[in-house]
């Protein structure tokens, strides 16, 4: 009898240990977040100054996503990337952003959105061709286009590289600020990249401050930096890596 009984404990015991295991292990895989969807929806074609629509449709799992943190789509002619456009989304509540554009010339441009939600940031990008595409004439403007300034320095640029700078709403001097950049490449996230921020302002002092960024999610760089001073700065955003990659952009940052 005492032997049934202890059998009895011990299944139990097992049985209970696989529930727990099972329990903990579901929670684990509760725990991980879903990836996040975006479908970048805009016409192949457009004639000069027709305004065509510019939608995004965001979604995590089988959820829709209507509480984005920022929804923007920018838009360029192939080429002069630097001249591009930033357009605010409408927020639609769906699960859905919508924006419109009208084009002013022939040529061929990229759309890319720019999602960022529930703490993921993605940017898919489609191409308009917009009434006969490039001309002979912007084709050649556009080769020139990579020439640019100081892009003397080794390494390549890709097209299919995409910058997106969060901008910090307000700088003060003294005060520490968070600069975070999302970099992708072939429509996938730049990962392993060295990223360096260059901060001067002229009308204070020669001296530019160099500050390195640390990856904290995939293709996702965040950077500090203390200002001393009110005024209006530059911050060039250096992306590097190892397959020989070099690209930079500059913004502008106004400290108060």
């Amino acid at each position: 009898m005492k032997k049934i009984i202890t059998t009895i404990s011990i299944s139990m015991l097992v049985l209970m240990l696989a529930a727990c295991n099972s329990s903990n292990k579901k929670s684990t895989e509760d725990d991980i977040p879903k990836m996040l969807e975006v479908v970048l929806e805009v016409p192949h074609t457009a004639d000069v100054k027709e305004e065509i629509p510019l939608k995004a449709t965001v979604t995590q799992g089988d959820e829709k996503v209507s509480d984005a943190d920022e929804v923007v789509f920018e838009v360029w002619e192939d080429g002069k990337k630097d001249d591009s456009e930033m357009i605010d989304a409408v927020n639609n509540n769906d699960g859905t952003y919508e924006a419109k554009k009208a084009f002013d010339h022939d040529g061929i441009f990229t759309v890319q959105v720019h999602v960022t939600a529930r703490g993921i940031h993605t940017m898919p990008k489609e191409a308009v061709t917009v009434g006969k595409g490039a001309t002979e004439e912007h084709a050649h403007d556009d080769h020139g286009d990579h020439e640019h300034g100081d892009d003397k320095d080794h390494g390549h640029h890709s097209e299919d590289f995409s910058m997106h700078f969060i901008k910090p709403d307000s700088i003060e001097k003294g005060k520490e600020t968070e600069f975070v950049v999302h970099l992708q490449d072939h429509n996938e996230p730049l990962e392993k990249a060295r990223v360096r921020y260059e901060i001067w302002n002229d009308d204070i002092s020669d001296k530019h401050d160099w500050v390195d960024a640390s990856e904290t999610t995939a293709g996702e760089y965040l950077g500090k930096h203390t200002f001393s001073d009110a005024g209006i700065y530059t911050i060039k955003i250096h992306v590097q890596n190892d397959e020989g990659l070099h690209e930079h952009k500059d913004y502008e940052l106004e400290v108060k």
